[in-house]
């Protein structure tokens, strides 16, 4: 049962929602497009505000879910960390997109909000704080994931949640590390909406 439940964690993390909103309903490919990435920054950069909401709270979504069927089906946590970590792998290296796909961040903080909901609350005006100050989100989003582990052993969650919170910060740190070299070598793009027009 465990293996099941692990197992829907990474389909659910798999659904390239970023993917399907571009194709779908702008006839564009995120992936051939401004980062190439299917993530909701890069929605809202190149398709706009609501493309990005139609993308980012999917995303997210998909974390969260995986975590509620765990606790719904399992009664350990280690299987509920497990199945938040599957469906950021399956955000990250979708089977649907040749196992390739976002940076996780949504979906990283729909698994958050399930485990460590007090860690998303400051990770979250810090992230806000930073994006409207630099405009630069990757390093909102750096700054955010790499505050978690920290956080969490702050507000002094179980070993399982903290050991977590050093699985994400590591992920969100790998997969932004392109972004990191543009930020340091001050040619990182800063966030602006797309004007991406909706197919009729």
């Amino acid at each position: 049962m465990d293996v099941l439940i692990i197992a829907i964690g990474y389909l659910l993390g798999s659904i390239p929602f970023g993917l399907i909103v571009g194709k779908k309903f702008y006839g564009i490919d995120l992936r051939e497009h401004g980062s190439n990435n299917t993530g909701a920054t890069n929605a809202f950069r190149v398709l706009g505000p609501k493309a990005a909401l139609l993308v980012g709270v999917p995303d997210m979504l998909k974390g969260l879910l995986a975590v509620y069927f765990a606790q719904l089906f399992s009664a350990n946590p280690l299987i509920m960390v497990v199945a938040g970590i599957a469906a950021i792998c399956g955000h990250n290296w979708s089977m649907w997109m040749k196992f390739k796909g976002g940076r996780g961040v949504a979906t990283s903080v729909g698994v958050l909000l399930m485990l460590a909901p007090k860690v998303v609350g400051v990770v979250l005006i810090v992230f806000i704080i930073l994006v409207g100050l630099t405009r630069y989100v990757s390093l909102g989003s750096i700054t955010g994931g790499v505050l978690v582990p920290f956080l969490m052993w702050y507000f002094n969650y179980p070993l399982e949640i903290k050991i977590f919170g050093i699985v994400v910060a590591i992920f969100i740190v790998l997969r932004h590390r392109a972004n990191i070299k543009r930020l340091l070598s001050g040619t990182e793009n800063k966030v602006k909406p797309g004007n991406a027009k909706r197919k009729n």
